[in-house]
Formats: structure tokens, sequence, C-alpha cells
């Protein structure tokens, strides 16, 4: 749109407020994708001023310097699918308090049918202090998050070049990924490429086995025979060309995403020594991955070591850095935290009665994928979180056993950020034994309300 113009429309009566604004130097902001609608304060008359902006640049800072202008100290839009992101730039630039508002709290708001509606609505809300705004990190923090996203991106691409290798192969009857663990390990990739380089003998195939595979030459050669078909083949060195360029392009966001974060490091730590891990079991697979530099300087950007945590790798502790930073005030609480995160089972209730669950549309979030995936990988493990993990799923499945572990992890990770407690991991037995002494409580308790006497019996010899 060109140049801003006032919105035309008939003025609605009981259009303003019938309550005290708490707050009366507040605008609201209805979000597009080619315009924006601007609802500024009551003036004079008791009626408010709507303005239309176009979604340029030039016409956002007009935008902002309308709003000081008329002495607004903050506004509140929606978070419309990415348009927000420009106007919340240019206004929080602008030194304006920005209040950014979860959509769908307004969607069941009857009545409000076009955007001069909205943004006025926004404003009446935001002006009586009933709007509360989504987390959002500082700036340094979000420059780091968008990194972290687009190289999500990229992996997802790169799984998807995998299954089409894997299809080619399968077409083929070339069954590579069924003769070593991992197509993309050293052994699988090693064969992929020779037979795009025009190798077709099973034997001379099979002997890029490394020696850390578990199958022989001969059991690896007996699944390499295929028909060779050209246009299968075509599709094989056309995904491997796919998968090797996404390689290089994730490389070059983990070396830029290491920059920006050792660009953030506090200067008294950016020389400390990074104490040991505690694990040396857990240190030896980061080494091995190649995630030792990641691990070192993620301690120093924070001061504290997240994958101290049992089932907490470097990649996981940079996805929770990335999203949440290491300030954790927007939380006044670890319940916030997790809440936050939708790691808490939701308890509506109405009339006394907890009422049917709903999916409410929102899906996990970023943080929250990473913790279950953490939670998963403990399952086995001999620690506490392991041991918490099978008691759970004794009794009421997997699915409930990863939500409950996500979430105990969701607390570690705000106590070691908010308040720097170090995670200590009691092992399997004490968690096991400290579970029975709290059965015993339990039963106990329930017996005496019944008047009855629990008596421990001798253990058996």
């Amino acid at each position: 749109m060109g140049d801003t113009h006032l919105a035309r429309g008939k003025k609605r009566k009981g259009n303003r407020a019938t309550i005290e604004p708490l707050r009366p130097m507040v605008a609201g902001i209805d979000v597009g994708s080619t315009e924006h609608w601007v609802c500024g304060p009551e003036r004079e008359d008791g009626e408010r001023e709507v303005r239309v902006f176009g979604a340029t640049t030039p016409q956002l800072e007009q935008m902002a310097g309308w709003l000081r202008d008329r002495g607004v100290q903050s506004v509140a839009m929606e978070s419309t699918y990415i348009y927000w992101i420009p106007p919340y730039e240019v206004l929080e630039a602008a030194g304006l308090e920005v209040v950014l508002v979860n959509a769908r709290t307004l969607h069941n708001v009857p009545g409000r049918k076009t955007d001069m509606h909205d943004c006025q609505w926004l404003q009446l809300l935001h002006s009586c202090g009933l709007l509360r705004g989504s987390f959002r990190p500082g700036d340094a923090i979000c420059r780091l998050r968008a990194l972290q996203r687009q190289r999500a991106n990229f992996i997802e691409s790169r799984s998807r070049f995998v299954q089409w290798m894997q299809k080619a192969l399968d077409q083929m009857n070339v069954r590579v990924h069924r003769a070593v663990s991992d197509l993309t390990g050293q052994t699988g990739m090693a064969i992929v490429r020779a037979i795009v380089a025009g190798e077709r003998d099973p034997r001379r195939l099979a002997a890029f086995r490394d020696k850390a595979c578990k199958n022989s030459v001969e059991t690896i050669a007996e699944h390499l025979a295929g028909n060779w078909r050209e246009e299968h083949i075509f599709n094989l060195a056309a995904a491997l060309k796919l998968f090797d360029e996404t390689e290089r392009t994730i490389e070059q966001y983990d070396k830029r995403l290491l920059q920006e974060v050792e660009a953030l490091q506090p200067q008294d730590r950016r020389s400390e020594a990074v104490p040991a891990h505690p694990k040396t079991g857990k240190e030896r697979v980061i080494r091995k991955r190649g995630d030792q530099p990641l691990r070192q300087a993620l301690w120093r950007f924070a001061g504290v070591d997240l994958t101290t945590i049992d089932g907490i790798s470097a990649a996981s502790a940079q996805v929770i850095l990335t999203e949440v930073g290491t300030d954790m005030n927007a939380f006044p609480t670890e319940k916030h935290f997790v809440s936050w995160l939708r790691l808490c089972p939701r308890t509506a209730i109405s009339g006394g009665k907890p009422i049917k669950k709903r999916r409410n549309g929102t899906g996990a979030s970023r943080v929250a994928g990473a913790l279950r995936m953490a939670a998963v990988s403990v399952r086995a493990s001999k620690s506490a979180l392991g041991a918490a993990y099978r008691k759970v799923a004794r009794h009421k499945g997997a699915g409930v056993a990863v939500f409950s572990v996500a979430r105990k992890l969701a607390q570690y990770v705000y106590r070691m950020l908010r308040h720097g407690h170090a995670y200590v991991d009691i092992g399997e037995l004490q968690y096991e034994e400290q579970y029975r002494h709290r059965r015993i409580a339990a039963i106990t308790e329930s017996a005496k309300q019944l008047g009855l006497t629990v008596v421990p019996s001798p253990a058996p010899g």
C-alpha cells in the first residue's frame, strides 16, 4: 500500500471503554501481509483514531513516528504468521514497548468482523491490562534462534534426501540400509558413493565395510546384489548430491552459530578453563561426535553446563539456549517454565468437574521437543531419570513416561539457568530406595486413617 490514510467506516456506538483504563497511552495493531491497522489512544473528544499503514519499511517507520507523536508508550499486536516480525522490530528499535499477543485469545470474541474493529479491540483490552504478552527473548538470542531454526529446517530436508536414497536402493533391491545399521554412517555412505561412481560388484562394495561394522563382508555382499536400473541410479545420484550440499550448508550454520555464541560470552569467561564433565563416559561420546567445542562455548556463554544433565546432549543444550537464552526472569518459577513448554497436564475444571480435554491447536515448542528426545534417550540408563522413566512406563505406558521425564528435565534446566544449581544424579538404586520409602509412608498413612497398624515383616532369609 502507498501512503497512509485515515480509516473510513461508520463509528460504532458503545465503542468507548466502559471501565477506566489502566494505561490510556497504548495502541493496538491488527497485523496483515500488505497493511497494518493501527488504533491509537483516545483523543480529547473520547474517540480513538484509526490509521492504516503499509507493510514497507518506510511505512513502518512512519507508523512508529505517528505513535510517538501521540505519546504512545506501549503497543499490542497479534502474532500473525511472520508478518508481525518487521513491525515488531521497527517499533522496538523506536523505543516503544511491544506486547505480542497470541491471536487465539481473540478469535472467539463476537462482533469483530473487520480489521478496523480488531485493532480497536486490541487497544481497548491492552489499555485495561487484559492482554498477556508472549515470551520473546532479547535481540541477541533472537539472532541465535533464527539461525538455529533454519538449521533445523536443513536437517529436516537432509532426512528427506536420505529417504530418497533408501527408496532408490530399495527399487534396485540393493539393501545397503539393511546390511548396515545406518545408511548415513561411514560404511553406508562409502557404498552409496561407490555405486554412484559406477561400482557394481557386491564383494567390492562390501569391502568398504568399516572395521567397527558388526556384519561380515560376506553378509553385506549378499545384500548388495541388485538390478542396477539406470533410472534408479540417476535418482540415487541426485539424492546424494542434495544430501552432500545440505551437509555442507549445515556445517556452515554450525560454524556461524558457534561464532555467534562465542561473541556473546562474557569477557571474564572467555579464557576460563571449562570444568571437566562429571561423567567420563558421556564426555567420550561428546568428543566422538565432535561436540566438545560446542559444549565449551555453551558453558562459557551460559555459565552452566546443561550437558551434565542425563539425556541432554550438546545439540539439545544448543536448542535450549538459543530458544530461551540464559535470562529466566520471564518465568517467576519453574512451574511457569514447565507450563510455557506445555509439559504439565491440563486440569481444566468447570462446575467442579474436570471437562473433557480438547486439543488446543498449539504444537509443542522446540525446547519441549528436545526435552522429549532427551527423555527417550535415558529410558535404559542406570540413572535416577532412567529409573523414573521405567517406573512410569510400567504403570502408564511409554508416552506418559516421556512426558513425565521431559517435565523433570525442564525443572532441572530451569534450576541450573535461574539459580545455578548443579545437577546431581543419585543413581538408580538410591532412586528405587527413595521410591520404596515413599510407598511405605503412603501405605502407613492410609492404614492409620483406617485404624490399622502396619507391622513390617522380617526380610526373607
